[in-house]
């Protein structure tokens, strides 16, 4: 199975490694560059929350903060595991892998909250909280030279559904979770599987899974 990886080539690797040890061909074709929208320290003094969105944000936000560190909340074990990385332990990851889910799941009330994520993210924390709002990267979307071809295509985010849906190539897709599944099918993207979770193994499970898909349609 020839499988299309959208991530940026910096953070591709680790993803191109696993998909090609289960055998299939990767065609790597980056559909978003990650943008810092500066360095500017980011003060979290005074603040009992801070909620994290993205691997992205995670690593953005561990580079830039200053100040005591609150209790912190991941969208997803893959923002979680992100702040890993940097030292930082997630108190909160909820069970479903959406700004919804975790607001779900925040004790109430909450206190003072920071939401750290992409300039243009989705609103549902900030409203539903009443939080601060910080900006740490910009998604520029990447058009490829050449429409892609393959069996499947990774989509790891909403911004790269709608990348991939500009090309106007007919190819099946699975998604990291329930949140670029919509994006994307809102889109018109066919989606034939969605990762268990949001992150690298939940990903490779997509791959399992439209493997599956792709052989009972030709059987």
């Amino acid at each position: 199975m020839k499988v299309i990886v959208t991530r940026p080539r910096a953070q591709a690797g680790p993803l191109v490694e696993r998909v090609e040890a289960l055998g299939h061909e990767v065609v790597e074709c980056p559909l978003i560059e990650i943008v810092p929208t500066g360095d500017e320290p980011i003060d979290t003094t005074g603040y009992d929350w801070v909620v994290l969105t993205s691997p992205n944000g995670a690593e953005h936000f561990a580079r830039r903060r200053r100040g005591p560190l609150p209790r912190v909340a991941a969208v997803g074990p893959g923002t979680a595991e992100a702040l890993r990385a940097h030292g930082i332990d997630a108190e909160l990851v909820p069970k479903v892998s959406t700004q919804e889910g975790l607001l779900a799941e925040l004790p109430r009330p909450p206190g003072r909250v920071l939401v750290a994520a992409a300039r243009g993210a989705r609103r549902a924390l900030i409203d539903g909280l009443g939080a601060d709002f910080v900006p740490l990267y910009d998604t520029a979307l990447v058009r490829p030279r050449h429409v892609p071809k393959g069996d499947v295509v990774l989509l790891a985010s909403g911004s790269a559904a709608r990348s991939f849906a500009a090309l106007d190539a007919d190819v099946p897709a699975a998604t990291i979770g329930p949140q670029t599944t919509s994006v994307a099918t809102s889109v018109g993207l066919r989606v034939v599987a969605e990762a268990p979770t949001h992150d690298l193994d939940g990903l490779v499970e997509a791959v399992r899974l439209a493997e599956r898909w792709l052989a009972s349609s030709r059987s």
